[in-house]
């Protein structure tokens, strides 16, 4: 058996080498290690003292590289190696590093006490080292424990806090849902009592129902009465103007017999029907001489406020189309007619119904007051003209000489004659008293789309799809004067109350303005690119208003000859526009069903 041998110098100085490395302390004892004798030739003495001190030399160089990146670690004195030569004694601070894989090899030998095994790693490590056939990229490292232990160590640290700062919110919200939890107590007992009230207030509700229901039957009594009362107090004062009028027309005629001669002979024209006219021997009322003076010639009135003008009313009056409207000339009663066949009269500005007619096999296209008060005129797209009296609340007269629907007509202000225009190309003048056609007036080439008179004239004047405006004689039943001008069809006319100046608008959306006197045109507005289906004056003769396709009433300044801005509000077309007798109203009707009221 071979006693355990002294290590050789070279395995001595490679366990001081890998002491330094791992930087452990070894215990002097060294019985617990087995050496045995390696035999090793004199000739290699050298040569392995040549490989040790290049080894020496490499890890000399790690650990000045690495004494810059590790912590401080223990000192350790220099050891002389083979030859004599002495390492002198330095401290070095160094970082521990974590182990190569042939520190870790040797490492784990020592610790399973496998010496031979190490030897031999050593020689054959080392050999290749010094040949250069090890790369340091190809050898790698061990990972240190140490420093995953701190790692797992700071994360442990940093889970504890944030389960601490969890539990810190935990807490906090554990808190705010206590909170919450006695708000829906307390809601949920509110809610309970709402709901409670709610059903109380619930059956006092029905309670109500029933006795409105009760009263349902009262309240529609009461309603008709009052319209019955509405209407009755309204007939009487038509038929207080109707007899104020024949008063005044009888005591005419006795102031006329008083001045006469006794001795001449005395006409005895019986008095005058319920419109005070006079007949001549053949029974045809007497047409007008000559022109009346014009009360309003010399009168200022005061222009319409454009820019104030607001909407008051809008009520839905018909079951189609309103086409037109007119107003009564002494009471606040505006009248509407309509696509349905039907007209009505109402109260201003509260618009309840005082009165309705049918009687028209076809839309009705105009309406018109009798200068008294006491009839209304409609035309009709049966070719004829109603006349309707509101004292038997029934049509007295139809008149029915044109081939066509009649779009409008209009009453003498002596209320004895009415003219109507019609699609027939012509204009008809009508005797009242006896509903027959008295003149006929021809020389449009197209249809006459409205007339109006000359205000206390005997001249009308007419406009026409042939683009023109034409004023004729009532006594002779010639066109006196023809306005040229508008580019398109001329769809309404109007004058101003004193007479001197016509109003005419046209489908190509423009207003002329025309001089009677210099029979001229005076100016020209655009009121847009949509056609303009009606116009009218104010009071004053400063103010135009026009109605539009595209459900606006264009305002114009007839004195600047400027458009001033629109009156917005309706859903459809307006057809029609019309001012009150006193210049307070202005009403218009449209395509939409409804008839507004401004002011």
């Amino acid at each position: 058996m071979v006693k355990p041998a002294a290590p050789t110098k070279q395995k001595s100085l490679a366990d001081d080498d890998l002491l330094k490395l791992e930087k452990m302390e070894l215990s002097d004892d060294e019985d617990d290690f087995q050496y045995t004798n390696v035999d090793v030739m004199d000739d290699d003495d050298d040569d392995d003292e040549a490989d040790f001190q290049t080894v020496l030399r490499n890890l000399n160089k790690e650990k000045d590289v690495s004494s810059t990146e590790k912590a401080p670690s223990p000192v350790f004195k220099g050891q002389s190696g083979s030859g004599g030569s002495n390492i002198p004694s330095r401290t070095i601070s160094t970082q521990v590093r974590p182990s190569v894989v042939d520190d870790f090899i040797r490492n784990f030998l020592i610790k399973i006490s496998m010496p031979r095994t190490l030897d031999v790693f050593n020689t054959e490590w080392y050999e290749l080292m010094a040949k250069g056939k090890l790369k340091e990229e190809d050898i790698g490292i061990v990972p240190d424990i140490y420093l995953r232990n701190q790692s797992l160590d700071d994360q442990v640290k940093a889970l504890r806090k944030q389960l601490d700062e969890t539990k810190k919110i935990t807490e906090k919200a554990k808190g705010t849902w206590d909170k919450f939890r006695h708000q829906r107590d307390v809601h949920k007992m509110h809610h309970q009592r709402v709901v409670q009230e709610k059903n109380s207030l619930m059956d006092k509700i029905k309670k109500l129902r029933k006795n409105i229901a009760a009263y349902e039957p009262l309240l529609s009594e009461l309603r008709t009465k009052y319209e019955v009362a509405m209407k009755e107090k309204m007939l009487m004062r038509l038929e207080r103007d109707r007899f104020m009028a024949k008063t005044d027309a009888l005591e005419a005629q006795v102031r006329a017999l008083e001045q006469k001669d006794s001795k001449g002979s005395t006409s005895k024209s019986s008095p005058a029907k319920s419109s005070g006219l006079k007949k001549t021997k053949k029974g045809d009322t007497k047409l007008p001489t000559e022109n009346a003076p014009n009360p309003n010639a010399d009168k200022t009135f005061d222009p319409v406020q454009i820019k104030r003008v607001e909407l008051v009313k809008v009520f839905q009056g018909h079951q189609n189309s309103i086409a037109a409207v007119a107003f009564h000339p002494k009471n606040p009663v505006l009248a509407t007619v309509s696509d349905d066949e039907t007209w009505k009269l109402w109260s201003i500005p509260t618009c309840e119904l005082i009165m309705s007619g049918e009687g028209h096999r076809d839309w009705i296209a105009g309406i018109e007051f009798h200068p008294r008060g006491t009839h209304i005129a409609t035309s009709s797209g049966d070719n004829t003209i109603k006349i309707w009296d509101f004292v038997s609340a029934s049509c007295t007269l139809t008149l029915q000489d044109h081939a066509h629907p009649v779009w409008e007509s209009a009453f003498h202000h002596d209320g004895d004659f009415l003219a109507s225009a019609s699609m027939d190309h012509t204009c008809k003048l009508w005797d009242l008293n006896t509903g027959k056609c008295r003149k006929t007036f021809r020389g449009h080439v197209d249809s006459v789309n409205s007339v109006c008179f000359q205000p206390y004239t005997v001249n009308i004047c007419t406009g026409s799809g042939d683009k023109t405006i034409s004023i004729w004689d009532i006594r002779s039943g010639l066109c006196v004067q023809t306005f040229y001008g508008h580019q398109n069809t001329c769809n309404s006319v109007a004058f101003s109350t004193a007479g001197d100046t016509i109003a005419s608008c046209d489908a190509d959306g423009f207003i002329k303005l025309w001089d009677v006197r210099m029979v001229a045109e005076r100016a020209t507005i655009d009121g847009g690119q949509q056609p303009l289906n009606s116009v009218a004056f104010d009071k004053s003769g400063q103010v135009v208003v026009a109605a539009s396709d595209d459900g606006m009433i264009k305002m114009c300044n007839a004195r600047t000859f400027e458009y001033v801005s629109d009156l917005k509000g309706h859903d459809g077309p307006v057809q029609s526009v019309k001012f009150d007798p006193v210049g307070r109203y202005i009403a218009s009707a449209s395509s939409d069903c409804t008839f507004r009221l401004w002011t």
